[in-house]
């Protein structure tokens, strides 16, 4: 029976980089964690263990740290580009590169004087990128966000659903809605010599999100997600496709009858898990394929 070798990549995960933009005493952060994946020639060296048309890993991560120096660390998603671009102009046997990049926020803490180098980790809300940059010229960007919690503590309901021999949920008309939101975001029309305000555009697709899930009065998480996502395709021209998963955070009204008491929806177990999970996309129905831009 034969055998042939099928699709592959390599790369350096996670390399943790901090760079730090002193401008007189005022001091700027920005911690990421690169990972970059590689494909193209790798036949040999799968093959045979030949690795001349393998560019290596450490060579991957001194890159992402010496173009930091060079260049600066400005939106995650120009320094995806820029390396993702490298990496398959410079080196022939490389065809396709996949740059990832989480940032993680941190916030300045005021002080008095000139002391403006102390931070404090703002939260857990991670902002995400992948890049994708092929032979062809083609680049994709997805830019995106993890751990965005929000709770709405009433205009949640929950009512109508199938109920079976196995169905003990009670439905309910006012109940706390509550998820930590993971979405990811395609841009349209990134080619290999445009240049676009992502700092601008996640800012506003991240105020987007806020706003439909505030405003939107709730029969489920599934009409909730879909409301996030019509709301950042109709805000925001320069997305054609958003993808989400959102874990239900759980909420149960505790029973205080057995201590003499009434729990007018006030008091709540928040249960961890199990838990429910949503996922979905929204998507323009004249959105660009590209079958490669999530993965």
């Amino acid at each position: 029976m034969p055998v042939i070798l099928g699709p592959n990549r390599y790369g350096k995960a996670e390399t943790r980089l901090v760079r730090v933009v002193r401008d007189g005493g005022v001091h700027h952060i920005k911690d990421v964690n690169v990972s970059s994946a590689l494909s193209g020639d790798m036949e040999d060296v799968h093959l045979t263990g030949g690795n001349a048309a393998v560019l290596p890993t450490d060579t991957q991560k001194n890159t992402a740290f010496a173009f930091a120096g060079k260049f600066g660390v400005g939106q995650i998603e120009d320094f995806a580009l820029l390396l993702a671009r490298h990496y398959v102009d410079s080196q022939p046997t490389i065809h396709h590169a996949r740059v990832e990049i989480e940032e993680y926020s941190w916030r300045r803490i005021p002080v008095s004087g000139d002391r403006q180098h102390s931070f404090v980790r703002d939260g857990q809300e991670v902002r995400t990128c992948i890049v994708h940059h092929d032979r062809d010229g083609r680049s994709t960007v997805v830019s995106g966000l993890r751990d965005l919690v929000v709770l709405n503590s009433t205009g949640s309901e929950f009512h109508g659903y199938i109920e079976d021999e196995y169905t003990t949920l009670q439905p309910t008309a006012d109940r706390i809605l509550a998820t930590a939101v993971s979405a990811q975001w395609r841009h349209s029309g990134v080619s290999s010599s445009s240049s676009s305000s992502f700092g601008e555009s996640y800012t506003e697709v991240r105020r987007c999100l806020l706003e439909a899930f505030a405003e939107t009065h709730s029969l489920s998480l599934q009409q909730t997600l879909y409301a996030m996502g019509e709301r950042v395709l109709t805000t925001r021209e320069e997305v054609c496709e958003i993808r989400f998963a959102m874990p239900n955070k759980h909420h149960f009204l505790v029973d205080l009858a057995p201590f003499g008491l009434g729990n007018d929806n006030e008091v709540y177990y928040a249960a961890d898990r199990p838990y429910g999970l949503i996922e979905g996309a929204v998507l323009r129905d004249d959105a660009p394929d590209a079958a490669f831009a999530w993965e």
